[in-house]
């Protein structure tokens, strides 16, 4: 059986699904692996790095036509897709809400698509949770992004010219990324609050040594599976006076807030934009999903009467060398019991929780449910 880690076509994405530590780990499978040419470029991951653990250097036309598996990073386009074998799998982050006709041309290849966004959060799954592996390398990569464009120091210095005082650093939501921007912004010696709508949040903040802004209201806004799940008016109303009177003396914000499958709640806008000092910075890490900050475009900075928006979604591509060997683990971990090691051959359950939890397309139809039309609506 062939795997077939193909270069991420989408400009700017440096990472790569597999990593030559991976294809070691992949041993005990059996499986052949093979590397499109400068697939592992981005990353400092040279061909012949491949080449050192017996991987195969091939073209993108051998690699989409003869693999059994294919392993990428981001959404491949329909026409790649179009080459694979039929039942053939397909595994990445696939993005399943953002392109309702690209999943349905993907089941029409006739492939088994995976997708890690719906990998479910169990405990037998942690070790598949590409989310979290990325979102915890964004959170990073986030803080010393701003830090690089923040034009003052971050920790407070006394010094004999005089004191610096601390950069003061905000996270709108404590999920893996907001987790590790605090943890991160702590260590570079800033002043760090957080705000969640979800009440186990607290406790995980200021075990980092951050404050908790808390929203007075009855209301938790704890979901399922661990994420946020959407509030009431009345709840945004006091949020957003909150969080108006802790902007105004934060010098970074960095926001992180997502609801699966819809798109972001907006939580700065303009009028916030306006209160802050010039020199602030605003990352949205929400951004290619509609944004937690007015005016964020996705990959893009700008600048509104001296405070840059950052719109920063693709982070975990800034540090692509570690992104893509978490990644590739991710992926090890989520084929390797799939596959029978004496046959050399896929052996899938397809009545797993992890299978059905991730699949979306097989037999040359979309089968997930959270992708089936809703009443009244075409496929």
């Amino acid at each position: 059986m062939l795997l077939f880690a193909p270069k991420e076509t989408l400009t700017g994405e440096r990472r790569v699904a597999l990593t030559p530590d991976a294809i070691k780990r992949l041993s005990p499978t059996g499986l052949s692996v093979a590397i499109e040419t400068d697939a592992g470029a981005g990353a400092d991951l040279p061909d012949a790095a491949y080449a050192a653990v017996d991987a195969a250097i091939v073209d993108a036309e051998t690699g989409w036509s003869t693999a059994d598996i294919v392993a990428c990073v981001r959404p491949p386009a329909p026409e790649l897709v179009a080459r694979m074998r039929p039942d053939a799998v397909l595994l990445g982050l696939l993005d399943p809400h953002s392109d309702r006709a690209r999943i349905e041309a993907y089941a029409a290849a006739g492939v088994a698509a995976f997708t890690f966004e719906f990998v479910p959060r169990i405990s037998r799954a942690q070790t598949m949770d590409a989310l979290s592996s990325q979102a915890n390398l964004a959170g990073y990569a986030a803080v010393i992004h701003a830090a690089s464009r923040f034009k003052r120091a971050f920790p407070m210095m006394v010094t004999a010219a005089g004191t610096v005082s601390p950069a003061r650093v905000l996270v709108l939501g404590a999920g893996v990324a907001g987790l590790q921007a605090i943890a991160t912004a702590r260590r570079l010696g800033a002043v760090v609050s957080a705000m969640d709508v979800r009440d186990a949040a607290r406790e995980q903040v200021e075990s980092l040594g951050a404050t908790f802004v808390t929203v007075e209201a009855a209301e938790s806004g704890d979901g399922a599976g661990g994420y946020a799940k959407e509030m009431s008016e009345d709840y945004k109303r006091r949020q957003a006076a909150k969080l108006q009177e802790t902007l105004a003396r934060t010098d970074i914000c960095i926001t992180t807030a997502q609801i699966p499958g819809r798109a972001a709640p907006r939580l700065v806008p303009a009028d916030m934009i306006a209160a802050m000092r010039p020199g602030s910075i605003l990352i949205d890490l929400a951004a290619s999903s509609g944004g937690n900050v007015e005016g964020s475009i996705s990959g893009e900075t700008v600048d509104v009467g001296g405070v840059s928006i950052i719109g920063q979604s693709d982070l975990p591509s800034a540090v692509a060398y570690d992104a893509s060997n978490l990644y590739a683990r991710n992926v090890v971990n989520f084929l390797t019991p799939l596959i029978d090691a004496e046959a050399k051959a896929l052996a899938v359950n397809w009545d797993d929780e992890i299978v059905k939890g991730a699949l979306i397309a097989r037999g040359g139809a979309v089968v997930h449910p959270q992708l089936a039309p809703k009443e009244g609506q075409t496929p």
